[in-house]
């Protein structure tokens, strides 16, 4: 199996589960604790898997600190609203939703970082938005 294909799954299981694991701890606790308490054991992990392949935290450009701290401003707005969805609503309606975080990533993509995209590209979008809306409606 291609080794990105073989990263991509274990990401999407670990997802699911994240996902599931999110919604129950939001039935009794606060989302934003929820996501505190579920972000900080991640970073946990990750440190732990630099630890074990031994690279370098913040590399050698300190441009690219910044963008990732964006990064981080964007994935905690996202995570509390996420979070917050979670209490409010189904769990699969919240997670089947954010998922479409992707076509954001792909316009964002196009209009900033010069990527095109195909025709085929912009139907398997199209499918995507369609399917999230009927599973979620």
């Amino acid at each position: 199996m291609n080794h990105v294909v073989g990263l991509a799954l274990l990401a999407a299981v670990a997802w699911g589960f994240w996902a599931v694991f999110a919604d129950v701890a939001t039935r009794s606790m606060a989302p934003e604790a929820a996501m505190i308490v579920s972000y900080t054991v991640g970073v946990g992990v990750a440190g732990l898997y630099i630890l074990h392949r031994g690279t370098t935290v913040f590399g050698n450009d300190p441009t690219a600190i910044g963008i990732a701290a964006l990064a981080g401003v964007a994935s905690g707005i996202g995570a509390v609203a996420y979070y917050a969805a979670l209490q409010a609503g189904a769990a699969g309606v919240a997670t089947t939703i954010t998922a479409l975080y992707f076509v954001v990533a792909a316009g964002l993509g196009v209009a900033v970082l010069g990527d095109s995209l195909a025709v085929t590209d912009v139907a398997g979008i199209g499918a995507a938005v369609v399917a999230v809306a009927l599973i979620a409606y």
